[in-house]
């Protein structure tokens, strides 16, 4: 295996491989299925295999100049099952090549399935890779593998370890309910940290292990924190965050505790005491009032990494379909990863802050702007001269006398509830206004992005919504009404929006990232060139938008596996 040469115009691959056969004790979906000609929903610029089933990403990583992702894969059909750990590779987090799976079900201790989990760099800067396997029993178990030759950037093969598994579901824990290790960490007595998520009589938990070789592990008297107000906590992510000054340079940080429950990624921020591995929280995991989550849509198992090439945080967050698996079957996949985000801490240190990676807007082109246009009371005008199927949106809205905004009601207390009771086409002072995207040109199909605003006391709360209930004529769709609150300065006069629309999925960016929300939609009119965006304002005060610029997005260049012989791939 080699890298020949690469540059700004040519990324060329030697890969050499051979098809590797699963072995494991279930195969429901063997049969490949065949893709349908026409794919109205499938992405250009979001990540996602050439077939079947994703779920989960694991194990996200920067090594020797080359990003690797594995996730969650059934190499035999578009629905779970017979999961592996599949494999990609890229130097931009863009354009990507598929290599074969690096983790198969094929040992005892993992027959039933390789599971999520994450990568740990190990003294030396060798990555190695601790995952959940369902063994031959049945029971969720931690094992370990790591490459076979860590002087190949592209790290092609990888190898269980003799010691597999690691750690077993012993004492209180639930076989059933132990799984996804995170990225381990040294603390100052040099021994290993490691996190897995739980539930242990009816309490969601992140236990605690240490290790000074990383094989042997003993568990902590304590989990590193614990809920009972959740139920079990999957995928779970513990990281340091910082925020920065005006110069660039570290503010101060904290510590990120995220767990997926409640098919939602609920976050909590505090600080963390290595000498002690106490963690204590500014606020729990649904606290009134102060539910954080990476994404208030449709956005489940996410992993973040660190990327030390270009020193930030990002986060990966798997987005599922929301039609039905029989749909899924018919077109030959399902399953997409989210657009990459680079993570930060609030100026204020009390809220994450996500942006999509600078590398996607390599795949803009043919912008159009406006500048300094009035939105009047019911007003509403198309965007022209993109592909409005496959393009990228921002948008600044200069906000009128806020002192005329509607009062909010204390009972208003869930932003989802309120987002489904003043819709898009509902009539307030400040708003609703914002984007309709994947709208036919009658407007019967369309999912809008909107803002809406109320006074509260001598402050303002900023509603942020994406509606589904009208992006598609289909039927027995899911048409979830998303909704947030924007927590931005009350001084700011202005609130922005930045919309991702890649044929079925809309990631949305409210306040400079300050609120995320994704939805999935799958338009039966609105559809390649038969798209539309357009802005409106259904509010009775005008709104201005200081600046809009949207560009059609290119599409991204996602190579297939290449098996059994050598074959050169060139791509600009």
């Amino acid at each position: 295996m080699e890298i020949c040469i690469i540059s700004a115009l040519c990324l060329c691959f030697l890969l050499v491989g051979d098809v590797v056969e699963v072995e494991a004790s279930h195969h429901p979906y063997r049969n490949l299925q065949s893709l349908s000609g026409e794919q109205p929903y499938r992405t250009a610029y979001h990540f996602q295999p050439p077939k079947n089933w994703m779920n989960d990403p694991n194990g996200p990583m920067y090594y020797k100049g080359v990003y690797h992702l594995f996730y969650q894969f059934n190499p035999y059909g578009a629905v779970w099952g017979n999961i592996s750990w599949a494999h990609s590779i890229s130097y931009d987090l863009v354009d990507w090549v598929h290599l074969e799976p690096a983790i198969n079900p094929s040992d005892p201790f993992d027959i039933n399935g390789c599971w999520s989990g994450s990568t740990t760099f190990l003294p030396g800067e060798k990555p190695a890779i601790l995952y959940t396997g369902d063994d031959i029993k049945n029971r969720q178990v931690q094992n370990l593998a790591v490459p076979k030759n860590v002087s190949d950037p592209l790290l092609i093969e990888w190898v269980k370890s003799p010691h597999n598994p690691l750690l077993t579901p012993i004492d209180d824990i639930d076989p059933q309910n132990f799984r996804d290790p995170t990225t381990a960490w040294q603390g100052p007595d040099r021994l290993w940290r490691v996190i897995v998520g739980s539930k242990i009589n009816g309490s969601g938990m992140a236990i605690l292990y240490r290790s000074r070789d990383f094989v042997e592990w003993i568990r902590s008297d304590n989990p590193l924190h614990s809920s009972t107000k959740t139920g079990m906590w999957e995928c779970p992510d513990f990281y340091p965050v910082s925020a920065n000054n005006t110069n660039g340079e570290e503010k101060f940080s904290k510590h990120v505790l995220k767990a997926s429950f409640k098919n939602q990624d609920h976050c909590i921020l505090g600080n963390y005491m290595p000498m002690t591995d106490k963690f204590e929280v500014d606020t729990d995991f649904l606290d009134e009032g102060l539910d954080l989550r990476y994404d208030y849509g449709n956005f489940y198992a996410s992993k973040t990494f660190y990327d030390s090439g270009k020193k930030r945080r990002i986060l990966w967050g798997w987005v599922i379909e929301s039609d039905s698996e029989s749909n899924d079957i018919e077109k030959g996949w399902s399953g997409l990863q989210s657009i990459p985000r680079s993570v930060v801490l609030s100026g204020t240190g009390r809220q994450l802050m996500q942006w999509p990676i600078k590398e996607i807007e390599k795949l803009r082109t043919n912008k159009v702007s406006f500048h300094e246009k009035e939105v009047k009371d019911g007003f509403i005008f198309e965007v022209p001269g993109i592909t409005a199927s496959q393009a990228d949106v921002e948008v600044s809205f200069d906000l009128p006398n806020l002192d005329e905004a509607e009062s909010l009601d204390p009972n208003w207390v869930d932003p989802q509830l309120l987002c489904s009771q003043k819709g898009a086409s509902g009539r307030g002072r400040v708003g609703p206004f914002g984007l309709l995207v994947l709208a036919s040109k009658d407007l019967t199909e369309q999912t809008a992005v909107f803002f809406r605003i109320f006074r509260r006391h001598d402050n303002y709360v900023v509603l942020m919504c994406s509606d589904q209930s009208r992006s598609s004529l289909r039927e027995g769709l899911g048409k979830t009404i998303y909704g947030a609150f924007v927590h931005i300065d009350h001084r700011e006069k202005k609130i922005s929006l930045r919309s991702l629309i890649d044929h079925s999925i809309i990631e949305s960016f409210g306040g400079d990232g300050r609120t995320c929300i994704t939805a999935r939609v799958y338009p039966k009119l609105a559809i390649h060139t038969e798209s539309r965006l357009y802005v409106f304002n259904n509010g009775t005060l005008s709104v201005r938008i200081s600046s809009l610029n949207a560009w059609s997005m290119k599409r991204a260049q996602i190579f297939p596996m290449q098996n059994r012989r050598k074959q050169q791939i060139n791509y600009k």
